[in-house]
């Protein structure tokens, strides 16, 4: 048992109060779920962040104001969509890639 002088900082408060088992208990019937949530929409957030990108370099490729640095941007371009596919993979986002295609 921990002593009464070494509070840690206050990281231990709730420990005290409804017991360990309590918090296992909720963490794991609700808390897991809305953890698991929020990563994948932090997940989806960013992958929507890569494909504005890849818009934006497609669109530049079109752009004559960008035919000097064109050989580059469609490297980066190939680039961008090898990482978006395998980002895709990596957190099994098929079904969102496949909703991507049909619109």
């Amino acid at each position: 048992m921990r002593d009464e002088h070494d509070r840690g900082g206050g990281r231990h408060r709730t420990e005290g109060r409804s017991g360990r088992e309590g918090r296992e208990h909720c963490g794991s019937h609700h808390g897991a779920h809305g953890a698991q949530t929020f990563r994948r929409a932090r997940v989806l957030a960013f992958l929507e962040q890569l494909q504005g990108r890849r818009a934006t370099l497609a669109r530049q490729l079109g752009e004559p104001e960008f035919e000097a640095i064109k050989p580059v941007i469609s490297g980066e371009l190939k680039a961008l969509e090898h990482v978006i596919e395998e980002y895709i993979l990596l957190f099994d986002l098929q079904e969102v890639d496949q909703h991507r295609r049909e619109d």
